[in-house]
């Protein structure tokens, strides 16, 4: 089953770079949604999370598009690693 993934990030985020780095190990394809590029979009990640940090993740199956996707908020890789299996 495919996963959808969002990473919420901006310009200067190393933890953001860090996620990506463990999602391209990984082999994963995400989405990034750069705030610095579209702050309108903050707004969206603060629906996911009531918080102003990156990185936020957001993970969801492809098959169930219904579902609240799985919501990671900083570096974890282990919430990552749990999240994409």
């Amino acid at each position: 089953m495919g996963k959808r993934i969002k990473i919420y990030t901006t310009n200067t985020c190393a933890y953001c770079d860090a996620v990506k780095k463990f999602l391209d190990s990984k082999g994963q394809t995400y989405e990034i949604i750069n705030l610095d590029d579209q702050p309108e979009k903050r707004e969206e990640m603060m629906q996911l999370t009531s918080l102003m940090t990156v990185p936020v993740v957001a993970v969801s199956d492809d098959a169930d598009t219904a579902a609240m996707p799985k919501i990671i908020q900083g570096w974890n890789p282990a919430k990552l690693a749990e999240a994409i299996r």
